[in-house]
């Protein structure tokens, strides 16, 4: 854990979203690391993943894939103990070689792929990688592909 970076320890209970979790937080992310949204490192039963706080309607929270659920020993319904640090490091993901290979082909995706945010680019990744038949990757590739191409382009913020 990075030294001296906002955090916040709580005990938490896992809940169940179907067969991924998530912990409602006690605290106001806002007050504590300066926006509700946060980038964070979470550790749980001695693993930790990287997430961004969810705000959707209901209390703040932080969502756990099923992989880190998992990972974590997780079932639902434990309480313990949980750690949410600010993750000030960068996100970057490092797409596999021939998804680059076709978005770079296919312009503009390859730009607008730069435009997406890490969740995004990760998910993409990950279904490439994922794939464990030849032909279930190309497919993965050339839906990411068409769907890049067909996105609009983000607009363009003008200060006044």
């Amino acid at each position: 854990m990075t030294k001296g970076a906002p955090h916040v320890v709580f005990e938490g209970t896992v809940l169940r979203a179907g067969p991924a979790g998530y912990i409602e937080l006690p605290f106001d992310p806002k007050e504590v690391f300066g926006k509700v949204r946060a980038p964070v490192k979470v550790t749980l039963n001695g693993y930790t993943f990287t997430t961004t706080i969810g705000a959707m309607g209901g209390p703040p929270c932080i969502g756990m894939r099923t992989s880190y659920r998992e990972a974590a020993g997780l079932q639902g319904g434990e309480r313990l103990e949980v750690r949410v640090e600010l993750d000030t490091a960068k996100r970057e993901v490092k797409p596999p070689a021939d998804l680059v290979k076709a978005l770079k082909a296919a312009p503009p995706a390859w730009e607008r792929w730069g435009a997406l945010s890490f969740s995004h680019q990760r998910e993409h990744a990950e279904a490439v990688e994922g794939a464990k038949k030849p032909e279930t990757r190309e497919r993965r590739i050339a839906n990411a592909v068409t769907m890049l191409r067909a996105m609009k382009p983000k607009a363009k913020r003008t200060t006044a």
